[in-house]
């Protein structure tokens, strides 16, 4: 690994998504580092693993072309490897009618966004398709699916390997310098030489950046989304996925149910700010971290617009009986007692110096180098798609 083409930092879903269709398709050199002992260990391996159906983004967007299209690549990858997965379908539900026109507007974008099959629901339909939710209007949504995404990246990263390519872990990037013909990337097994670097980093992406000399234009701010699961003797109450309308002005979906792939009902996620970057508890904590977000403009901007959701969010993660009540809106009948402490994710999201939070996928390109600095769901569903179009703006680099 001393010497390769394309060097890929990150073993998430999207860097070795990049690394497979680098691999396969134009047959450069590729080696992929991740600085944890697996593949998948963060934002990958602890979300709800649902298949996006592409139904709440701006028409237009890269969030909507590649999930459009990400989404059926993942099926038949899926399909083709025996990796466990079905197009279940999801109910978005409204709770109130103050909730219709969002649920309209959600609607007029999944039409726009190319999906077919959605159907609008009475009270008497939503009981037909969830016979314990409650509300006064429903879209059922047929192309949402369920799958376990830490399987699909191991499958990548067995793709990479059969292909020629190397996958190395607990390999951390530590800096990285220009040379005549290329770059020299330091890592704790040792300096690579590479044509060509490609941050796929995550929660460290804003931090690769700046060790390649390059200005993010955003920084990371780590949001904590933690989990219940419904006892094996309430999983009767969700059949399928079951999703609240969420809030426009927010890149989140709101505390929802979700049959997992494997078995159960996931409750969740809430939303709240984690104090280390990894943070998958409230109690941890890294002073670095929270130094740099004090330190950065753009996240008191950001708290000063959101701060009462922020407080809303932090009260339902300490306590479990506001958890309780939200989910109750969707499902009356979940008792207290049906909610057991699941684990918890953590999202790596932009934002901006203005405050705001960045909604779409941002690639930023420097002299041999891309960098994703901004990579939220729908990324694990549309990682193929998103890894193409990383591997096909590197080829143009490496002027192949």
């Amino acid at each position: 690994m001393d010497t390769v083409d394309v060097l890929i930092v990150g073993g998430g879903i999207v860097g070795l998504a990049t690394g497979m269709a680098l691999a396969e398709t134009r047959r450069p050199a590729v080696a992929v580092v991740e600085a944890e002992g697996e593949v998948a260990r963060h934002q990958t391996g602890h979300n709800s693993g649902v298949i996006h159906s592409g139904l709440y983004y701006k028409p237009g967007s890269a969030k909507a072309k590649n999930c459009a299209e990400g989404r059926e690549l993942m099926y038949r990858f899926c399909a083709e490897h025996g990796i466990p997965h079905e197009r279940c379908g999801k109910l978005v539900t409204a709770t109130d009618p103050t909730e219709l026109p969002a649920l309209d507007e959600i609607e007029r974008r999944g039409v726009a966004n190319g999906l077919t099959g959605m159907k609008r629901l009475d009270p008497a339909g939503l009981r037909e398709h969830e016979p314990h939710v409650r509300g006064v209007a429903g879209l059922l949504v047929p192309q949402t699916g369920i799958v376990d995404y830490k399987a699909v990246a191991q499958a990548y990263a067995a793709r990479i390997e059969a292909a020629g390519g190397r996958v190395r872990t607990s390999t951390k990037f530590l800096g990285c310098s220009r040379e005549p013909d290329g770059l020299a990337v330091e890592t704790t097994a040792g300096t690579v030489r590479a044509k060509l670097l490609v941050n796929c980093a995550g929660l460290q992406s804003d931090r690769v950046a700046r060790r390649c000399g390059v200005e993010p234009g955003v920084q990371i701010v780590p949001f904590r989304g933690e989990y219940y699961e419904l006892t094996p003797a309430a999983e009767h109450l969700c059949r399928n996925l079951i999703y609240p309308v969420p809030d426009p002005r927010l890149p989140f979906l709101g505390v929802h149910f979700t049959r997992m792939v494997g078995g159960g009902v996931e409750c969740g996620p809430n939303a709240v700010l984690a104090f280390r970057r990894e943070g998958y508890r409230l109690t941890d904590v890294s002073g670095r971290d929270l130094w740099e977000l004090a330190r950065y403009g753009g996240f008191w901007r950001m708290a000063a617009r959101f701060w009462r959701t922020g407080l809303g969010e932090l009260y339902r993660s300490l306590s479990k009986r506001a958890f309780w009540r939200a989910l109750r809106r969707l499902v009356p009948e979940v008792r207290l007692a049906d909610l057991v402490r699941a684990g918890a994710g953590v999202r790596a999201q932009a934002v901006g110096p203005d405050g705001k939070l960045v909604d779409d996928f941002v690639i930023k390109q420097a002299e041999r180098m891309v960098h994703v600095l901004n990579a939220p769901s729908p990324a694990a569903t549309a990682s193929i798609s998103i890894g193409r179009s990383i591997a096909e703006t590197a080829v143009k680099q490496l002027g192949r």
